[in-house]
């Protein structure tokens, strides 16, 4: 099978694709015939040696999918050969065939087209990650004012469309007036600036000085501080991510001023520490998805040839939306 392939850590650039014998699935393990690969940050940190786990070389990197279920392995019933599915794995997407454990995937209905299929392989960890977010460590409540930061992003934007169908007033923070245009086409209320330095100011205005009652910030860095300080009284803001790359020290007082609380998101160790809430959760997503309720922005896709490219446009913050790798599409 053809594959993306990282022989040594560095940056995208050194990626190339081969062929890989095709993987054989274990106990407990399924092989699936690769739609489409989400790209995500995480597979950046894997092929640059930066993330909590090393594979061994060979790998391809990959941790989301969609696709159609190829080979199960002995012990698997609940899948069967055929099956539209989408699921997670700890690498190994980028390529046109994929093992995961059959935990972590899902079977999606037998009627899903090819075009929502595709859908479903940049979803689990954007709206995964937003839902529980909103859901579970904001408890937020219809009618409640909920600005998102880096609105025009994968996360960002699921937050978006999660946040009006919560019932949430949607204040949509981006860099570029593009991203500010995907996060309307989304639903977001309101779309601002961050870069701008009344962005604080516009935060006044737009809340009638009231301030928001949930601040979602996968971005981090600088702007971070000035965001905390937009938060109102008994507000949570929620630490989602660091795109900006930068860490921020935020000041303690501000929360005790405000009665408000920050608020770590990790969806990946809910995902193991609590599998039946998450499972829930992505019952709900799913099906919102399937109901054409939610519909995640796709602005770009790439063959195999094109991972370097893909990983480079989301380091560099160009992303709007999702991308995909789409092992079918020829270059």
């Amino acid at each position: 099978m053809k594959a993306v392939v990282c022989e040594a850590w560095g940056t995208p650039d050194t990626l190339q694709v081969k062929d890989l014998p095709l993987p054989e699935p274990g106990p407990g393990q399924v092989r699936v015939r690769v739609r489409a690969a989400a790209v995500n940050f995480p597979d950046a940190l894997l092929v640059a040696g930066k993330y909590q786990f090393k594979p061994d070389f060979p790998f391809s990197p990959g941790a989301e999918f969609s696709g159609t279920v190829s080979a199960l392995g002995s012990d698997v019933s609940f899948l069967a050969i055929g099956d539209k599915v989408v699921g997670t794995a700890a690498f190994g997407a980028y390529a046109e065939e994929v093992l995961a454990d059959a935990g972590q995937v899902v079977a999606l209905p037998a009627d899903t087209a090819d075009d929502e299929l595709e859908l479903a392989g940049s979803f689990l960890l954007t709206y995964g990650t937003s839902y529980h977010a909103l859901k579970d460590r904001a408890e937020a409540q219809p009618g409640e004012t909920l600005l998102v930061l880096g609105a025009g992003g994968g996360v960002g934007l699921a937050a978006v469309e999660l946040g009006k169908q919560m019932g949430l007033r949607v204040i949509a923070a981006a860099s570029t007036e593009a991203k500010r245009d995907a996060a309307r086409s989304r639903g977001a209320d309101e779309v601002i600036d961050y870069t701008r330095d009344d962005f604080r100011e516009q935060l006044k205005i737009l809340t009638g000085g009231r301030g928001v009652d949930i601040a979602y910030d996968p971005v981090g860095g600088d702007i971070a501080e000035t965001a905390l300080r937009s938060v109102g009284w008994g507000g949570r803001y929620l630490v989602v991510g660091f795109a900006a790359g930068g860490i921020p020290k935020l000041p303690s007082n501000l929360l005790l001023l405000k009665g408000s609380a920050l608020v770590g998101v990790f969806w990946g160790e809910f995902v193991r520490r609590e599998p039946e809430a998450n499972a829930a959760n992505t019952r709900q997503l799913l099906g919102w998805l399937h109901d054409g309720v939610l519909r995640p922005l796709i602005s770009a896709r790439y063959p195999l040839s094109g991972a370097a490219e893909a990983l480079d446009a989301l380091l560099g913050r160009d992303a709007i939306g999702k991308l995909v790798i789409v092992p079918s599409l020829a270059r």
